[in-house]
C-alpha cells in the first residue's frame, strides 16, 4: 500500500515520544534538517529531554543506516519495526535539506527555526502532488503560524492521548447515592488474613473497575474493588471510620479522599499509588507522612527517594554548588515545607526535620539518577509528575525493583512543560493505563486545605 500522506515532524514531537517514528503506520515521514540541528543542540545539555533527544537520533540513524546513497535519504528509506517485528514494513523516512530553501513569496522569515520548519512544509505542500502534506507539532503557536502562512493541514501529535477530555479521566473513587447495603439483596462475606471480603452481584456497580474505591452517603461503608469477573465483584471492606482514624507520623486524613490515598500508600498489595489533585489538597503531606511511617516505624523499606521534573531554569543543576542532594534541594521545597509543618510544634523544629531526613534516609535525586538503575527496598516519591512525558514516567516506573513502592504526585492544572498539555501529560497517561490494574491505585483529591485564598485562586483564576 503506497503512502497517501506525508507527515513533517517538529522537534517537540520527537522529544515528547521518541518512538513516534513507528506510530504513523504505512504513511511517510519527513524530518527537516532544522529538526536534526535542534536535536543535536539538545542531546548534550543536562536537560530532562536530553535522553529523549539521543533516543530519537539513534532511532533515525537505525532507519537511515540502510540507505545506499545520500539521494535515497532525501527520497525516503523504508521504516521497519525494531526487534521481532522487524519484518513489518511501515512508511518511508526522509530528511529534507530545508536550509537550502530560498525565501519566496509566502515563506516566513528564516531567522527562527520554527519558521524554517514551516517553510519546509509549505515547500513540500506546493511541490508534492501525490501525497497530502501534514505538519505535526505540539506547539500551539506554531500550528497557528503555519495555518496563517497557508499550510492546509496542521495537527497535534495525539497518538499517546488516551482520553479526549480531561474530565473523562478516572477519579479512582466512586460515590454511591444512599446507603449501599440497603441496595444489596445477596452478599457472600469471608474473612481472610484479617481482611473482610464481600462478593456482590456485578450489576450493583456496573461501571466499577479493579482498585477503584467505593463509598456511600452513610459514612459507614467504604471499600476497594479487588477483582471483577463476569458475574460478581469482590470488595475489600475498609470501613469508613477505620479509614478516617488512620494516622501516619502524626498526620490523619481530613476527608475520605485523603483517607483513600493513605490506605493506597500503606497497603502492601499496592505497588503504585497515583495521587492527583489541586494545589493544597494534601497530596505531598499524605504521601510523605505515609512514607515516613513505613520506613521509620514499620521498617518495611530502607529509604525514601524523592525526584521530580526540574523547571527549565533549573535543568542545568550541575552548575549549582554541593552534592546532588544539595543541588536538588531548591526544587524539593515542597517536601521540606511539609516536613517543617509536621514538626512545627516540636521544641526544636529544624533539628527534628534534620533528624527525620537522616533517620528515614531521604534522598533527593535528579531524574538522571533514576535512569538505568534498579531501585530496591525504597519508597520513591515522584513529585510534579504532570510535567513528565509518558516516556519519562515509563523510564522511572520500570526502574522499580524488588520491594519498591512508587508514589506519583501531580496537579494537571499546573503544567510547566512546553511540550505537554493535561491530555498528553505522563500523569494522565499512567492514570488511564493503570486503570484496572490490581497493583496500582489512583486517587483524585477533592478539597483544598491551605487557605481561603488558595482555594479561591484555584477555583477562579
Amino acid at each position: 500500500m503506497s503512502a497517501t500522506k506525508l507527515y513533517i515532524l517538529d522537534t517537540n514531537v520527537l522529544l515528547h515520544d521518541p518512538k513516534c517514528l513507528f506510530a504513523f503506520k504505512e504513511q511517510d515521514i519527513c524530518i527537516p534538517m532544522t529538526v536534526l540541528e535542534e536535536l543535536d543542540d539538545i542531546k548534550d545539555r543536562k536537560k530532562n529531554v536530553a535522553q529523549e533527544a539521543r533516543y530519537a537520533i539513534r532511532a533515525i540513524d537505525n532507519i537511515l543506516s540502510t540507505a545506499t546513497s545520500p539521494s535515497q535519504i532525501t527520497k525516503g528509506v523504508q521504516i521497519a519495526l525494531p526487534g521481532k517485528d522487524r519484518e513489518i514494513r511501515l512508511g518511508k523516512l526522509s530528511i529534507f535539506p530545508d536550509h537550502e530553501l530560498t525565501t519566496k513569496p509566502g515563506f516566513l522569515s528564516s531567522n527562527k527555526k520554527d519558521n524554517l520548519i514551516i517553510n519546509c512544509a509549505l515547500h513540500l505542500q506546493s511541490t508534492t502532488t501525490h501525497q497530502e502534506v501534514i505538519l505535526v507539532t505540539k506547539d500551539i503557536n506554531m500550528r497557528l503560524k503555519a495555518m496563517g502562512a497557508g499550510l492546509e493541514r496542521v495537527e497535534d501529535y495525539r497518538t499517546d492521548q488516551l482520553v479526549s477530555d480531561i474530565d473523562l479521566l478516572p477519579a479512582g473513587h466512586a460515590h454511591l447515592d444512599g446507603t449501599f447495603w440497603e441496595q444489596v439483596d445477596q452478599v457472600k462475606s469471608v474473612q481472610e488474613e484479617g481482611n473482610t471480603y464481600h462478593y456482590i452481584d456485578k450489576t450493583l456497580i456496573p461501571n466499577a473497575y479493579v482498585s477503584e474505591y467505593i463509598f456511600d452517603d452513610s459514612k459507614d461503608f467504604a471499600a476497594r474493588v479487588v477483582s471483577i469477573d463476569d458475574k460478581q465483584i469482590t470488595l475489600l471492606d475498609l470501613g469508613y471510620d477505620h479509614l478516617m482514624q488512620q494516622s501516619c507520623w502524626g498526620i490523619s486524613p481530613i476527608n475520605i479522599y485523603q483517607a483513600f490515598a493513605m490506605q493506597a500508600v500503606l497497603d502492601p498489595a499496592i505497588d503504585l499509588a497515583i495521587l492527583n489533585g489541586a494545589a493544597g489538597s494534601g497530596k505531598t503531606l499524605i504521601a510523605l507522612a505515609s512514607a515516613l511511617e513505613m520506613v521509620i516505624e514499620e521498617k518495611r523499606y530502607n529509604k525514601i527517594i524523592v525526584t521530580r521534573s526540574t523547571p527549565p531554569v533549573a535543568e542545568d543543576i550541575g552548575f549549582l554548588p554541593g552534592t546532588e542532594e544539595e543541588k536538588m534541594t531548591p526544587w524539593m521545597s515542597a517536601i521540606n515545607d511539609n516536613l517543617e509543618a509536621m514538626h512545627e510544634n516540636d521544641e526544636r523544629p529544624l533539628s527534628s526535620v534534620k533528624y527525620t531526613i537522616e533517620k528515614a534516609n531521604i534522598q533527593f535525586k535528579s531524574l538522571n539518577f533514576i535512569r538505568g538503575r534498579s531501585i530496591q527496598n525504597a519508597v520513591v516519591i515522584i513529585d510534579e509528575a504532570q510535567n513528565l512525558t509518558p516516556s519519562q514516567l515509563k523510564t522511572i516506573l520500570t526502574r522499580s525493583g524488588k520491594g519498591t513502592k512508587m508514589i506519583c504526585l501531580g496537579n494537571l492544572a499546573q503544567i510547566d512543560s512546553n511540550y505537554l498539555t493535561p491530555l498528553t501529560s505522563g500523569l494522565t497517561y499512567i492514570v488511564e493505563r493503570f486503570k484496572g490494574f490490581d497493583g496500582a491505585a489512583n486517587v483524585h483529591f477533592e478539597g483544598i486545605f491551605r487557605s481561603k485564598l488558595a482555594e479561591y485562586a484555584e477555583e477562579h483564576l
